[in-house]
């Protein structure tokens, strides 16, 4: 996610797919793809979906200054 961000000359709006505890599938990452979907990681931890919502709307936060 931090390359992703960093990569990009700036962003508004985000949506973000979060996948169940299985993972996401190659297939389903292919059609995210395909639809226009940045894959990213936040890395080698493992995290509940529900909290791995809120890490990504909080990072996003901060990447864009809306945590001052």
């Amino acid at each position: 996610l931090k390359e992703a961000l960093q990569d990009a000359p700036s962003f508004g709006r985000s949506t973000g797919i979060i996948g169940p505890e299985g993972g996401i599938s190659t297939e389903e990452v292919r059609a995210a793809s395909a639809a226009g979907f940045v894959p990213v990681s936040l890395g080698q931890r493992i995290l509940r979906a529900e909290t791995a919502a809120m890490a990504v709307a909080v990072i996003l936060q901060y990447e864009k200054g809306d945590l001052s």
